[in-house]
């Protein structure tokens, strides 16, 4: 896996790529894929994060295409499963007892990858397992390692937690999935003081600013449409999206991108700005 740690002089800008749902098996458009690639290879990003479905059934030649895709970005990356990535209902045994194993052999075998440099931190965890259908789930080892990661930063750190599924319902999507024990883990995310939740599963693009409850956290969901598939839902059906994140020393933005299947690139559509948390030793 392409990912990085490092230190040295003191960063005050970041730019990530948040992409989510690829599906490999229902690519929408022939050069979608490389478009995406150029477009984010050309915006000189820090990280390309990826939360989630690479493949449409866990086939390995879809496993081979997602993998071909992750080396072709110049920036180092993190990737964290989806419910599409475990292995299909009729090959039952390996669902049950191994379900990410093509993902662990072909793509990483780090179901709780890190980036690190002087100012962000970004963590993945898993919410895909064989034994739920569409709203995954998170266990106590997931939690244990947000505790492990996040409690361990400076206050100043810029703190980002990747996962697929959703830790909260959002109402501006209607009725849709959240993990089983999402409220532990969003009560976990707010006590670790996490800015910024990026997700996927739902094949909408969505920001929201939430706060969390009782604590009162305010932190940003980024929800990422489908970024190449011919999956999309609701108001977004026949449309693709990805998300770039600027983060400063005073704010971050969230900016959409949606493609455009005529000139082929994918354009700003939305930005959202939100301030940074200033924290005590910040």
């Amino acid at each position: 896996m392409k990912t990085e740690s490092l230190t040295g002089a003191k960063r005050s800008e970041y730019r990530i790529a948040h992409i989510s749902d690829i599906h490999f098996g229902r690519i929408a458009h022939p050069a979608i894929v490389e478009s995406l690639v150029t477009e984010i290879n050309d915006a000189g990003v820090d990280l390309v994060v990826v939360s989630g479905d690479l493949t449409q059934r866990a086939f390995p030649h879809q496993y081979r295409a997602a993998a071909q895709m992750l080396a072709s970005f110049d920036a180092p990356w993190i990737v964290v499963p989806g419910n599409h990535d475990v292995f299909p209902w009729w090959r039952t045994f390996s669902r049950l007892f191994d379900p990410l194993r093509r993902y662990r052999r072909m793509i990483t075998d780090d179901l709780s990858p890190q980036f690190t440099r002087d100012g962000l931190a970004v963590l993945g965890i898993n919410s895909a397992f064989g034994r739920t259908i569409k709203g995954g789930r998170i266990d106590d080892s997931q939690r244990v390692a947000m505790r492990a990661f996040f409690g361990s930063l400076p206050d100043s750190t810029f703190r980002v937690l990747t996962v697929h599924h959703h830790l909260t319902a959002l109402e501006a999507l209607g009725d849709h999935d959240i993990a089983h024990e999402a409220e532990a883990t969003l009560a976990c995310a707010a006590e670790m003081n996490v800015d910024l939740v990026l997700c996927g599963h739902l094949h909408v693009s969505h920001v929201a600013h939430v706060q969390v409850f009782p604590s009162g956290h305010p932190l940003v969901i980024a929800s990422a449409g489908t970024a190449t598939s011919d999956r999309g839902r609701k108001p977004h059906k026949k449309t693709n999206f990805y998300n770039q994140i600027f983060i400063t020393d005073t704010n971050f933005d969230v900016v959409e991108h949606q493609f455009s299947p005529e000139g082929m690139v994918f354009e700003e559509v939305r930005r959202s700005t939100f301030p940074r948390i200033v924290r005590a030793g910040g």
